[in-house]
């Protein structure tokens, strides 16, 4: 995958960049473990920010600080005020989702924010009138499509049997609180989690 060409790094995705930054930043934390280092700009902008950042992938040839599963990482328990994982989780089989959020929970000692595909149509509506705030919402319809693994991901929320209510189910049973969690509404394939211990 080309993490750097402007068919990957669209608008949407660059939406997706600017709400990982802000949950992330929201926890004022002092260190950030990365999981999934893709092209590195969320991690990079991080660092300028003064937040000390670690980077832990699978593919060696993205050059993360620590080559490693996401299943079994090398680090001790709390070692990151925060751990992100975006866009990454439903590359695993769905077995391995809750040993997954476990891994990351011991590795986190405030919270995570985590981010999903969410699939299924959107009607998004935005009003703006001078003078006035923006009027906007959204509405994810159900269309529960059976998934067909074509190399890339596993399961998507929104899928047939993956609603998003098993995936909250799970998330609360590794032990995790949701404090928030939304659709980007410029990028509704991406569903957000706002996660604390």
């Amino acid at each position: 995958m080309d993490y750097f060409s402007t068919n990957y790094n669209d608008e949407k995705r660059w939406m997706s960049y600017w709400h990982q930054i802000r949950e992330v930043a929201a926890f004022n934390p002092q260190n950030v473990l990365i999981i999934g280092k893709g092209n590195g700009l969320v991690l990079e902008y991080l660092k300028l920010a003064g937040i000390k950042t670690a980077s832990l992938d699978i593919d060696e040839s993205l050059k993360p600080d620590v080559v490693a599963s996401v299943l079994n990482m090398p680090f001790g328990e709390s070692q990151f005020d925060v751990v992100l994982c975006a866009q990454v989780l439903e590359h695993l089989p769905y077995e391995d989702f809750g040993k997954s959020l476990a891994e990351i929970r011991r590795t986190a000692k405030f919270g995570t924010v985590i981010s999903l595909p969410h699939f299924g149509p959107v009607i998004k509506f935005f009003l703006k009138i001078p003078f006035l705030p923006p009027l906007r919402f959204m509405v994810k319809l159900p269309y529960p499509k059976k998934h067909v693994f074509k190399g890339e991901h596993y399961w998507e929320i929104g899928k047939k049997n993956y609603p998003l209510k098993k995936i909250k189910a799970e998330i609360k049973k590794s032990g995790f609180l949701i404090e928030k969690d939304y659709i980007v509404f410029e990028n509704p394939l991406h569903h957000f989690f706002v996660l604390k211990k």
